[in-house]
C-alpha cells in the first residue's frame, strides 16, 4: 500500500484505538550504527517525534503518550543526560507554535517538578499555553516510572484512609487509577515498542493491563509514518478480550 492508501485503511476502519502510547527505543543504537555521538541519535530521535505527532494529528488519534526519559535513564553519563535536557527545552520552545497551531495540547506525566528549572519551566509553559486546545492531547512521560508512580498511589490511599477520607472498603480498580498520574487518561489500547526489544521497562505498568503490545525492529529515528499506520491496521485486525472468551458469530 502507498503511505496514502495505508492512511485511508485506518481512517476507514471501524475500530480507531483512542490511546496510543508508544516506547521510542534504539536512538543510541541508531548512532552507534553510523559512528555518531549518541546525541546525535536522540536529535534525529525528535525528528520522528515531530512526524508522528503531525500524523496523529491527521487521522484524528485523541491521546499519544510518549516514553520521553525514565526515571533510570538519570544513571547515564552525565553529558548524554545535559543533552537530552537541553534538547527537551530547545524542541519545545521550537514546536510550540506548531503545536498552537494543530490545536494539539501537551501534557506530561511523571515527576516533572524534579526536571532542571529552566527545563521545567519551558515545559510548564508549553502546557500552560496548549490548555484549552481540543484536538490531540500530547502526552510526554517525562521522569517516569510506573513502579515509583504506584507506590505514590498506594501511599496517597494510605493516608487519605488514616485521615478518614477513604474508606479501604471502597477501593477498587478505579478508585485505584483515580490516584494514578494519568487519572485524566483512558488506557492505552496499544502500546508500540521500536527496536525489537521485547520489554515494557518499567512504562504504564497498571494502565496497559489489557493493552494491545506491537513491538517492531526498526530503530526510533528510523520509525515512519507508514510503520505507525501499519500498528495500527495490525491492532484493528486484533479481538480484544479482555480476559473473557471471543464473542461468538452471528
Amino acid at each position: 500500500m502507498s503511505p496514502m492508501n495505508l492512511k485511508d485503511a485506518v481512517l476507514s476502519a471501524e475500530v480507531m484505538p483512542e490511546h496510543i502510547a508508544i516506547i521510542m527505543d534504539g536512538n543510541g543504537r541508531w548512532a552507534k550504527k553510523r559512528g555518531l555521538p549518541r546525541t546525535a541519535g536522540h536529535r534525529a530521535g525528535v525528528k520522528t517525534v515531530k512526524k508522528i505527532v503531525r500524523l496523529a494529528g491527521d487521522i484524528k488519534l485523541k491521546y499519544l503518550t510518549l516514553f520521553t526519559f525514565s526515571t533510570e535513564n538519570w544513571k547515564r553519563p552525565k553529558s548524554e543526560v545535559s543533552a537530552i535536557m537541553k534538547l527537551l527545552e530547545e524542541t519545545t520552545k521550537r514546536e510550540l507554535n506548531e503545536l498552537l497551531e494543530n490545536n494539539v495540547r501537551l501534557i506530561a506525566t511523571g515527576d516533572i517538578d524534579s526536571l532542571p528549572p529552566s527545563r521545567r519551566d519551558v515545559l510548564l509553559d508549553a502546557i500552560r499555553r496548549t490548555t484549552e486546545n481540543t484536538g490531540l492531547v500530547l502526552n510526554l512521560a517525562l521522569n517516569y516510572s510506573g513502579r515509583t508512580e504506584i507506590i505514590q498511589a498506594v501511599r496517597n490511599i494510605a493516608r487519605d484512609a488514616v485521615d478518614g477520607k477513604l474508606d479501604p472498603a471502597v477501593i477498587d480498580d478505579t478508585v485505584f487509577a483515580g490516584y494514578l498520574q494519568t487519572d485524566n487518561l483512558p488506557d492505552p489500547d496499544l502500546l508500540i515498542r521500536t527496536s525489537g526489544e521485547m520489554r515494557i521497562s518499567n512504562f504504564l505498568l497498571w494502565q496497559t493491563a489489557y493493552t494491545e503490545l506491537y513491538v517492531i525492529d526498526v530503530l526510533w529515528p528510523d520509525f515512519s509514518e507508514d510503520d505507525f499506520l501499519r500498528a495500527i491496521i495490525d491492532y484493528q485486525s486484533r479481538e480484544r478480550r479482555f480476559g473473557m472468551v471471543s464473542s461468538p458469530k452471528a
